[in-house]
């Protein structure tokens, strides 16, 4: 006999294999925002998925692709419950999913500080000799060059930033610290 606690395991390791809509070459998993899957009864099942932003458009397309992997493995009743607390960082993003990025084009997310306030980037990376700034630089993940420079707070998606290697000249998407 399975027991929920497996049971609940290998959903969630189903659902977490889906992809992300908008960064496909990540799985839910890789980027965090699956938060939680729990067996309700013998055919029904709730999934906890937190955006990575409030209003993120592909919440809807996560959740609609992890009830069809679930129902396609023999669970009738699923549901996906959008859970706002903890809020989602990038800190949840694995280390593997932050492997991925690089191998894509785009830098992952540098690790912010523990604690005080997150510092803003308004322009040039600054390397961690050259306070104010982040202690780590923004990598091109086409070089691995530290000069970078932004191009705009914004690209394909509200999650990352369009930014050019001054190395290889190489324009690239940047996912944001959050």
């Amino acid at each position: 006999m399975v027991t929920a606690t497996a049971l609940e395991e290998e959903l969630r390791r189903l659902a977490g294999s889906v992809p992300d809509p908008e960064l496909p070459v990540l799985t839910l998993e890789e980027l965090g925002v699956l938060r939680a899957v729990h067996v309700q009864g013998p055919d029904t099942v709730e999934v906890e998925l937190t955006p990575t932003y409030t209003g993120c458009p592909a919440i809807e397309a996560m959740a609609l692709d992890i009830e069809r992997v679930l129902r396609e493995h023999g669970v009738p009743h699923v549901t996906v419950r959008t859970v706002l607390t903890p809020a989602w960082s990038t800190d949840d993003i694995t280390a593997e999913g932050r492997r991925k990025l690089r191998e894509f084009g785009i830098a992952p997310p540098r690790t912010l500080p523990t604690s005080g306030p997150v510092p803003l980037e308004l322009g040039r990376t600054r390397t961690a000799a050259s306070a104010p700034g982040p202690e780590e630089p923004v990598r091109c993940p086409f070089c691995g060059s530290d000069e970078t420079e932004l191009l705009s707070r914004f690209s394909s998606t509200a999650c990352k930033a369009l930014r050019r290697c001054l190395a290889c000249r190489e324009p690239f998407d940047h996912f944001k610290e959050l």
